[in-house]
């Protein structure tokens, strides 16, 4: 069974879309779990109107944060494979198929993918590329190529994984480095297996230059090791 974990606040411009290119790759016995965060657009109108019992929505949450709103995403799952997805993105018809292919061999599965605009107009033909993304659990702690919506795990290391610590300052390079350090057998593929929207109203900044300090980027670090030797 597959779980795809997918936050959400104020989605209702891409959301159909994503949904959409989800749902047609899924078996009747796979679910799409939603926590939304007090979307106040039509977010849950969207939702709710394709009227599918694999869809799972959670809402009336008041995280006001995208890391803790995945996160209880993540706890209403039942999949012994969880994927994670933005709102806002597309996934190419192979995506699970060719990740299913690899987590017979590995614990966590990172794709790559090409960048598009609010429009839909490639910016980028490769994150991997744009990100100067490498496979290694050591340079992954420091540059991160944990990219949330292009992640797929098992039960594992979702099992691993929660709950999330306090004050966490990434959910994927949380995951990612529990995954690499706690798991094991972490791989990256080079297959572009999403579109990967940048609209300028992201939750996150992957995709786009950090503004966060050096001394920020490794209280980050110290955070997440702190927290694996915890866990």
């Amino acid at each position: 069974m597959i779980s795809v974990c997918i936050p959400t606040y104020n989605g209702g411009k891409f959301i159909r879309q994503q949904l959409g290119s989800i749902l047609s790759q899924l078996s009747n016995d796979d679910e799409i779990i939603i926590s939304d965060d007090s979307s106040t657009d039509n977010t849950l109108e969207i939702i709710n109107s394709f009227n599918d019992k694999r869809i799972k929505v959670f809402e009336n949450n008041t995280f006001h944060s995208p890391i803790y709103n995945l996160e209880n995403a993540l706890k209403q799952a039942g999949g012994d494979y969880i994927f994670l997805s933005d709102q806002d993105d597309e996934w190419m018809l192979n995506k699970i198929s060719v990740v299913m292919e690899h987590l017979k061999s590995a614990n966590l599965v990172v794709h790559d993918a090409q960048v598009v605009d609010g429009e839909g107009k490639q910016l980028y033909k490769s994150f991997f590329e744009l990100n100067h993304t490498k496979s290694g659990k050591f340079y992954n702690l420091f540059k991160n190529g944990y990219i949330g919506c292009c992640i797929a795990f098992n039960r594992h290391v979702l099992e691993t994984c929660l709950p999330f610590p306090k004050n966490l300052p990434m959910h994927d390079l949380w995951i990612g480095n529990v995954a690499a350090f706690k798991c094991g057998r972490v791989r990256f593929i080079k297959d572009c297996l999403i579109s990967y929207r940048r609209h300028g109203n992201n939750a996150s900044i992957t995709g786009g230059k950090s503004n966060r300090s050096i001394k920020e980027k490794l209280s980050d670090r110290v955070c997440i090791l702190h927290n694996l030797f915890l866990r």
